[in-house]
């Protein structure tokens, strides 16, 4: 799982010549009449830019792309909606008032409860709808830009969102799962792409890792909704927690819209001087006398050119050609451990809770705390790859503690009835442990990987693979 930056600039032993990067230039807005500006210009100013960049500092980044680092910020929050919109998800089978409206009575508990099969499918509903907007987002947002498909996104879910609010039953329910679930995928990768796009190699790996400290934002935000619903009685307990979906589009619309586009986006579509009007708007340059917005630009014109030399396309059957093909594969598994190390289970902590014998408070209280460390852990994990601890190490040494976890809460279920109460604390009290593992290391580490394993020109459809995965 070794990770190739050569994308992130110009390689210095690329195979690209000047007549290599003459038409690819043209293409891209560049005059070609005069040579002295275009070929060896282009080569040399890329191989400026990207030398300056890889040997920048993390302050160095911050103080030169502050204004990068804010709308990075602002576009990842959309994952902290998503975040709190799935937490109302998986945790509202655990609420009593929610599962006295959509579930059905059992005689044996005397309790109601959301039988499995609707509470798989309500969630498969949601992958479904996911899924699709992961192979739409391959598509829309190379088309139209990065913005305008997330503000297009954020007017879905406001509307989407009244289907929840108002839903007598739980196949409404489902139809707004799968009709959410677009936006939702949408959301996924395209803020770790913006991410990965408008910032430089030194603030890459942060800020595409924010977006796993906003999911656990948003789901804290969502925890703590339900918690605080649980003394009420009637259907506002499980309504209000709804409504509050209402609270994030329009603040993030307003944002976005000032949002400038991603510069990378804008060369590929030939529209080098907007992108470089954007990069402006991404950086502080009275903080950094040595940056060069056209070597940049001409940089991101060089890597272009010789990704498109490499592969001919740019569609998703592009990705499983040549070296891309092994790039796909990895990028695809690097996400499927994701979930295959626990995480699916953990998003349904407090019904497992329930089940294992905690009460209802007990239970939120200890998602609360598992959420809170699943933000915590994001910053710890930027620490152990500040002290130079690999991405690869990283994963494998989490995957290891992870497994060791899952086999402890395995057995924690072979406990005595009689010491069921114990037992339940402590299957709460390993599953904090494991948040904390899982979010110093595969949680966290697996947004930058994917990123920086992609090709820039297959970038968003390699992603959406391994997020469908």
């Amino acid at each position: 799982m070794a990770v190739d930056r050569r994308d992130n600039g110009c390689p210095e032993s690329a195979a690209v010549q000047p007549a290599d990067v003459a038409p690819v230039a043209e293409d891209y807005g560049h005059d070609v009449s005069d040579p002295s500006k275009t070929h060896r210009t282009i080569i040399e100013n890329a191989r400026a830019a990207a030398a300056k960049e890889q040997g920048m500092t993390l302050w160095q980044g911050i103080k030169l792309y502050p204004k990068a680092v804010g709308w990075s910020v602002l576009i990842s929050t959309c994952i902290a909606m998503e975040g709190y919109d799935i937490s109302l998800v998986n945790n509202f089978y655990a609420f009593p008032q929610f599962t006295k409206k959509y579930g059905e009575y059992q005689p044996k508990s005397g309790t109601y409860e959301v039988t499995a099969p609707w509470q798989a499918g309500l969630s498969n509903g949601a992958m479904v709808g996911e899924i699709i907007g992961l192979f739409i987002n391959g598509f829309v947002s190379e088309r139209f830009g990065y913005r305008y498909t997330v503000m297009a996104c954020l007017v879905m879910i406001t509307a989407f969102t009244a289907i929840f609010f108002t839903a007598p039953n739980v196949e409404t329910l489902l139809v707004a799962e799968i009709l959410c679930g677009i936006p939702w995928g949408i959301f996924q990768t395209l803020a770790v792409t913006y991410a990965s796009e408008v910032c430089p190699v030194a603030l890459r790996g942060y800020l595409t890792t924010y977006v796993n400290f906003c999911w656990g934002l948003g789901q804290e935000i969502g925890i703590g909704v339900i918690r605080a619903m649980l003394s009420r009685d009637d259907e506002w307990a499980y309504r209000i927690p709804y409504a509050l979906q209402w609270m994030w589009p329009l603040p993030l619309f307003v944002g976005i819209f000032f949002a400038p586009e991603s510069p990378w986006w804008l060369v590929r579509r030939g529209r080098t001087e907007e992108a470089k009007k954007a990069l402006l708007r991404l950086t502080s340059l009275d903080r950094e006398t040595d940056f060069d917005a056209d070597e940049t630009i001409a940089m991101m014109v060089h890597t272009t050119a010789l990704e498109e030399k490499i592969t001919a396309g740019a569609s998703y059957w592009d990705c499983f050609k040549g070296v891309d093909l092994r790039r796909t594969e990895i990028v695809c598994m690097t996400w499927a451990i994701q979930n295959l190390s626990g995480n699916s289970f953990s998003n349904y902590s407090t019904y497992f809770l329930k089940q294992a014998g905690l009460s209802d408070s007990d239970a939120y209280s200890f998602a609360l705390g598992q959420y809170a460390i699943n933000m915590v852990g994001v910053f710890g994990a930027w620490g152990l790859m500040t002290l130079g601890i690999g991405r690869r190490s990283l994963y494998l040494y989490g995957l290891c503690g992870l497994c060791t976890m899952l086999f402890i809460l395995g057995f924690l279920g072979l406990v005595p009835h009689d010491h069921r109460r114990a037992g339940s604390l402590a299957t709460g009290s390993i599953m904090i442990v494991w948040a904390l593992f899982y979010q110093l290391t595969v949680g966290t580490v697996c947004y930058s990987l994917v990123t920086e394993l992609s090709s820039r020109r297959l970038q968003i459809k390699t992603v959406v693979l391994g997020r469908n995965l």
